[in-house]
């Protein structure tokens, strides 16, 4: 029975362990091919380092300003004589200044084209690759020396003609964010930066928050631009990669909710027109389609007055708006030319049909193609063409009260929309009443070869409504329709779809009259977010799309995700969805995967109470595997969780939390966020439980093995009989180890005080295993002496009779109570050793940081594990010779093994979104431990 019972536990662990396993791979590797094109050099790039004054590199040691060249125009530029648009490149988190170059490159090619009618003039901070997104504490040192170096580019323009006044800037991951934060400072003039342009940059809150600065430092920055929003005149572009992005979510890059919506924009990449593809955190900085659109908006962005990036607002955000959200694949105009002249030898072709193509090929004139609207409109609402020509001339106009042809017409090409293979144009007729004639214009061909279509239809027959299957449907059921009309363009609402949870496979089936391939394209449109997707595809042949969300449906949200369809009008389409249950686990590790430590150490603190509690029951501690098993139980904490929240809707519930000076519960949080799944907090405490057993397990092994090894090399000749808890040489051990953390790094501590616990718990192991296999020979010996002793006693009372004087008989304690005991030992300091171990892990970004940082300066400042490691240095050491028997006798240890679970439930309110709090929690029950052993 107990067999069984294992086995069931090993199987269900296993399970949920593969289920995690299967959610990181999902977002790991799960996601699109790189559809990037490499951006290159054609000339060597140099960076040139610009001398900053004196005072600055000694405040600033590690940082430095460069500017980007290639060619002649490096060396032209070698003087510092610049007359172009200043550019600042901000790297990210362990970012390279050098990442500057596809941006500078592509730009440099641009202005060739043009003779350097216009150039800009790239600049570049090295950061000295610093770890910002897991250490806050230096992302306001980066800020001010941004400001500072914002100034000394502008002096270089002094004294030349159309000199710059300000500059835009490019910032990538956290580079953004340092660069958003430059408006929080005090002696910050806001024009001096007059467009900013972030790339997977998250914008929202912290990837993972594992320090308070960093926390601080995004409280800081978002809260000024909600308050100031209306006064922010900066004009501002977020581009997020999608979903090849694994380090920075694209729902993070939103800057929705931070900022005014007329001075910003939030796109994914892969809505981007003429980029259309997801990008991992580094390519988007060298992705040739994505960069072209930035230079491209760059340059339409120049004032023809001033030189210079125009100040005018709705200028800016018209250009990125047509570079970034709709292209219809036409330059940009800043006031377009509406009205056209449809004159010259054109021919004019009147078109009576509904449905009509016109494949051009060799046409040595060029024809205007008329398509009456008047008869049509009581029984069509919509006109749809497409041209697969994607040159950015006009193409389709509209004639108003003309009979069959017109001199002058209205330019429509401007709601013209670019996809990968065509160009379409869409027109609600009753939204223009005053169309008589819808004219398309197909130029001379010269060679060229390409299709015109077009077609009246009803968009109601056109519509047709999918209904998602079930979150728990697990795949096994699917939902499925037709398109059996020849129409060119569907709607297809997809019903239900708004959660970030969902998360379906779509497969389109195509059949076809002729076996001729034709292109179709596929597009998932958010209407709530710019994140649309496009694929396209050949038919006939079979097509498999992934549908899932980076940000939800806002509440107060009343539209429908939708499904567009550009197809060909010989082929018939069958679409069947179904939810895909491994993209659902990749959603919850996408979403919440930070949080596991969190609940990971909840599951341990519920088992290192247990043993605690078993000390008590049973007089001995049980197995870490059996406790976690009993105790990491998801009713134990969970409940607690969603009653603070609850009550939490009450005001004067909220007025004494304040009161106590309570921070905001983490599950609040995310529903600031609308990241809140369905049982998330359930799923979670079962993946974290699944990673704490096989975690100790494996840190067992570990320790078993390394005690085996250090037999071997070490072979004690007997067992050290030192019991004190306190010696001279632990206590030398602490006040070193407090002056390191205190004068140079406390993480540095924090591993070096770990390490020493584990030796100590290696050695406990060492010597349970050679009171094991001496058990025999130890058992013996009692036995041998207290034969000699009587012997010796009975000649003594023949001899002299002086039994009477002596000493007593000493008392030996039983091997297999001193096996017992170790084992009990070994049993509670392995616990300790796995809930320790996540601590490390957290502070072990600022220890990295700290050592890449070491021959700038000592002491690391701010410390984040300051104070952390002043508690855990000397709870950790004296820990380490606490021994279960002297614990059972201690009155503190009722008090000790209840305080884990009030932890636990502490950890997953206040530490799942906000990790730097948790070790803060585990250090409570563990003080409490040690103070029951002394």
């Amino acid at each position: 029975m107990v067999s069984l019972a294992k086995a069931w536990t090993v199987t269900f662990y296993g399970a949920l362990t593969l289920m995690v396993a299967l959610g990181m791979w999902d977002v790991f590797f799960g996601y699109e091919e790189n559809k990037c094109s490499m951006s290159y050099m054609f000339e060597y790039p140099e960076y040139q380092k610009i001398s900053l004054p004196h005072k600055l590199t000694r405040q600033y040691p590690a940082y430095e300003l460069y500017l980007y060249g290639e060619g002649s125009y490096a060396q032209e530029n070698k003087n510092l004589l610049l007359s172009g648009i200043p550019v600042l490149f901000l790297p990210g988190n362990a970012g390279s200044y050098k990442q500057v170059r596809s941006l500078g490159s592509i730009a440099l090619r641009k202005a060739e084209d043009i003779d350097f009618k216009y150039h800009f003039d790239f600049f570049s901070v090295n950061f000295n690759e610093e770890l910002v997104a897991l250490y806050g504490g230096s992302l306001k040192k980066q800020t001010k020396f941004v400001h500072e170096c914002i100034k000394i580019i502008l002096k270089l323009y002094e004294g030349q003609d159309f000199a710059p006044k300000s500059v835009a800037i490019v910032g990538h991951s956290m580079g953004g964010l340092v660069a958003r934060a430059l408006l929080t400072l005090k002696n910050f003039k806001p024009e001096l930066v007059n467009l900013l342009v972030t790339q997977a940059t998250p914008h929202t809150a912290p990837v993972i928050s594992l320090d308070s600065y960093l926390n601080d430092f995004y409280k800081t920055v978002n809260n000024y631009w909600i308050l100031n929003a209306q006064d922010i005149k900066l004009s501002t572009l977020s581009i997020a990669g999608g979903f090849r992005d694994y380090q920075v979510r694209s729902g993070l890059s939103s800057l929705t909710k931070l900022s005014h919506q007329t001075q910003a924009l939030s796109v994914v990449s892969t809505a981007v027109p003429r980029t259309w593809a997801s990008t991992d955190h580094l390519s988007i900085v060298w992705c040739k389609q994505l960069q072209l659109a930035t230079i491209r908006a760059f340059f339409d962005l120049i004032d023809d007055d001033t030189k210079q990036i125009t100040m005018k607002p709705k200028k800016k955000m018209a250009v990125l708006n047509h570079h970034f959200i709709k292209y219809p694949a036409k330059p940009f105009e800043e006031i377009p030319n509406i009205i056209a002249d449809l004159t010259g030898t054109s021919k004019w072709v009147p078109v009576k049909v509904t449905k009509w193509t016109f494949m051009a090929f060799n046409e040595s004139y060029a024809m205007y193609f008329a398509f009456p609207l008047s008869n049509h409109r009581k029984t069509y609402t919509h006109i749809y063409c497409r041209n697969s020509m994607l040159d950015t001339q006009s193409w389709i106009y509209g004639c108003i009260n003309s009979v069959s042809m017109c001199t002058q017409g209205v330019d429509l090409s401007w709601k013209t929309e670019l996809l990968p293979t065509m160009k379409t144009f869409m027109l609600k007729l009753q939204d223009y009443p005053k169309l008589s004639h819808l004219v398309v214009y197909v130029p001379s061909t010269n060679g060229n070869k390409f299709v015109v279509d077009c077609e009246l239809f009803h968009i109601e027959l056109r519509t047709v409504q999918l209904p998602v299957t079930h979150l728990f449907s697990f795949g096994l059921t699917s939902r499925q329709i037709k398109l059996n009309s020849n129409g060119l363009f569907y709607t297809v609402p997809l019903m239900n779809f708004g959660q970030i949870y969902q998360a379906f496979k779509i497969d389109i089936k195509s059949k076809c009259a002729s076996t001729k391939e034709k292109n179709n394209v596929f597009r998932l449109h958010i209407p709530w977010s710019h994140e649309d997707m496009m694929i396209a595809s050949k038919a006939p042949t079979s097509t498999e799309i992934s549908l899932k969300l980076h940000v939800a449906q806002p509440e107060n949200d009343s539209h429908v995700a939708v499904f567009h369809m550009f197809t060909s009008s010989d082929c018939r389409y069958e679409i069947t969805v179904r939810t895909s249950f491994l993209q659902i686990l990749g959603q919850v590790i996408r979403f919440h995967g930070g949080a596991l430590p969190a609940y990971i150490m909840s599951s341990i603190l519920l088992t290192y109470g247990g043993q605690l509690q078993s000390l008590i029951s049973v007089g001995h501690c049980l197995d870490y595997t059996t406790m976690l098993d009993r105790e990491a139980k998801p009713y134990k904490v969970d409940p607690f969780v969603i009653i603070m929240k609850f009550m939490l809707g009450y005001n004067w519930f909220k007025e004494i939390w304040d009161s106590f000076f309570l921070p905001e519960l983490d599950a609040i949080f995310l529903n600031t966020q609308s990241m809140c799944f369905p049982l998330v907090s359930l799923v979670l405490f079962l993946f974290g439980t699944s990673i704490a057993y096989w975690g100790g397990i494996l840190s067992s092994l570990s320790v078993r093995l390394l005690s085996s090894l250090w037999l071997t090399l070490n072979r004690p000749s007997e067992i050290p009989n030192d019991s004190r808890l306190i010696t001279t040489r632990l206590l030398f051990l602490i006040m070193l180890l407090l002056i390191i953390g205190w004068t140079t790094c406390g993480a540095l501590a924090i591993l070096l005080i770990y390490l020493y616990y584990v030796f100590k718990i290696i050695n406990l192991y060492s010597n349970i295993t050679i009171l094991k296999n001496n058990s025999d020979v130890i058992q013996n010996i009692p036995e041998r002496n207290e034969n000699n002793t009587n012997s010796s006693i009975e000649e003594t009372e023949k001899n002299d009779g002086s039994q009477q004087n002596l000493p007593p008989k000493p008392n030996v304690l039983p091997i297999g109570l001193a096996i017992d005991n170790a084992e009990d030992n070994f049993k509670m300091h392995i616990t300790i050793v796995n809930l320790v171990i996540w601590i490390v892990f957290l502070s072990m970004p600022s220890l990295i940081y700290w050592l890449k940082n070491l021959r700038y300066y000592i002491r690391l400042n701010p410390d984040p594990c300051k104070h952390l490691s002043f508690f855990l240095v000397p709870t950790l050491g004296i820990l380490g010779n606490s021994d279960t028997v002297s614990i059972k006798s201690s009155k503190l240890l009722k008090t000790a093994a209840q305080f884990p679970l009030i932890v636990a439930i502490g950890v997953v309110a206040f530490g799942s979104t906000h990790l730097y709090r948790v070790p803060y929690f585990v250090v409570i029950p563990l003080l409490l431990h040690m103070l029951s052993n002394i």
